[in-house]
């Protein structure tokens, strides 16, 4: 796919994001154990609506998946880590990237030994950041389940707004689920979470 400024440039070496507490680089075949820990975690996977992972053969399929998807300028997934450590332990990307009208969808994950430190938060913030002003997107999107009320009070927090609740949206094991849809657009992100990265 061929791509105009800014957007080419992206993708001429994977973005590397610094926060003051991690670093957010692409995610690679050596992360597969870890993703795999993560969703096959009942706790991680509460709230997203997919089946859980049962064999580290599945993550290493998805992390060819995410890196193919780069390659083919459709989406960027980064690998969280702490600065001191060399292990994952989240990851947090553009799922869809929509070039013509300037805007992504963002998701992501965490492990749960790192809940409540407010890290997510930085990650997203980051790569919002990068999103916005880098990638020069108009706006992104994110999509969770309205019981999500730890990753909606995270949107809320950096500025995204709900703009739609669809009713019975998802059929997952056997249920149907509603679906929240929550919207940042540039220039509306919180100022002093969204700002440049180190």
């Amino acid at each position: 796919m061929t791509l105009p400024p800014p957007y080419d440039a992206v993708f001429n070496s994977f973005p590397v994001l610094h926060t003051r507490r991690l670093t957010l680089r692409e995610i690679l075949q050596s992360d597969a154990e870890e993703i795999f820990r993560m969703r096959a975690n009942d706790r991680v996977n509460q709230f997203i609506a997919r089946p859980t992972m049962e064999e580290v053969t599945s993550a290493q399929a998805l992390v060819e998946r995410t890196r193919q998807a780069y390659t083919d300028r459709n989406a960027i997934g980064w690998a969280g880590l702490l600065r001191d450590q060399n292990r994952i332990i989240g990851t947090c990307g553009f799922h869809v990237i929509d070039w013509e009208n300037h805007r992504a969808e963002i998701g992501g994950e965490m492990t749960t030994a790192y809940w409540g430190k407010h890290l997510a938060l930085e990650a997203v913030a980051a790569i919002i950041h990068f999103g916005l002003y880098t990638m020069n997107l108009h706006s992104i999107e994110a999509k969770v389940l309205p019981g999500n009320r730890g990753a909606i009070a995270l949107l809320e927090q950096l500025g995204f707004q709900k703009e739609a609740h669809y009713r019975h949206r998802i059929f997952f094991e056997n249920n149907y689920l509603d679906m929240a849809v929550y919207t940042l657009i540039q220039g509306e992100e919180h100022p002093d979470l969204c700002g440049p990265t180190d």
